[in-house]
């Protein structure tokens, strides 16, 4: 079960989440050589783009397409057990549902959203080169910029983000869906309420990150 989800998770969704991140690495590089032009400041695009990726927007994307997209799934599948009574026949047989079913999914989403974020950082720099080789800049200016600023403190950091963010989305999506009520409309219910309590949930910890970081020196 835990590599059922692993795959529903990660592979399926890692085409998405590639197209985004390049989308956005591009997109971001672009509209800011535009402004730092009028100063002569272009070469620090890549600085920039790599502290932001690996800070914040890595982590935060990464985390909003598992609420989106796994979250709502989980939510959905767990809420319509519950309608369908499944719920109550595994209780009845002596299995426990939040073993059953959460605890894969749990486990799934802490062991391939840290891989998929750093696939959304890799696609987020492509894209950042590219802009970068287009106005002339070598691909090794690019880089060196890049991994000069950015610190293993970045990285951990980031990882420890994405780690709490899984396991708030998971775990509030698969709550929405064990306390599904009855009805045609509950799962519909569930699942908004699933996408919902998750973006909240990733808000609200990435500022109490910000503020751990800042008083810790990260």
């Amino acid at each position: 079960d835990v590599v059922l989800q692993a795959l529903a998770v990660g592979v399926e969704s890692l085409p998405l989440l590639l197209l985004i991140g390049f989308l956005m690495g591009l997109i971001m590089s672009f509209q800011s050589v535009i402004t730092l032009q009028r100063f002569g400041g272009e070469i620090y695009v890549p600085n920039m783009l790599g502290l932001v990726r690996f800070r914040e927007m890595g982590p935060i994307v990464t985390a909003i397409l598992l609420a989106a997209r796994s979250g709502s799934a989980f939510a959905a599948e767990i809420g319509t057990m519950r309608v369908n009574e499944e719920l109550d026949a595994l209780s009845t047989m002596g299995i426990s549902p939040v073993r059953f079913l959460v605890g894969p999914r749990i486990l799934s989403s802490l062991a391939v959203v840290p891989v998929m974020t750093l696939f959304f950082n890799f696609a987020s720099l492509v894209g950042g080169a590219l802009v970068m080789l287009s106005i002339g800049f070598p691909l090794v200016t690019f880089t060196s910029r890049v991994f000069a600023n950015v610190k293993g403190t970045d990285l951990v950091g980031s990882l420890i983000k994405i780690f709490v963010f899984a396991l708030l989305v998971t775990g509030v999506s698969c709550l929405r869906g064990l306390r599904t009520g009855g009805g045609a409309s509950a799962v519909g219910r569930s699942t908004t309420a699933a996408v919902v309590s998750g973006l909240i949930l990733i808000t609200v910890a990435d500022g109490l990150f910000a503020v751990l970081f800042y008083y810790f020196k990260l």
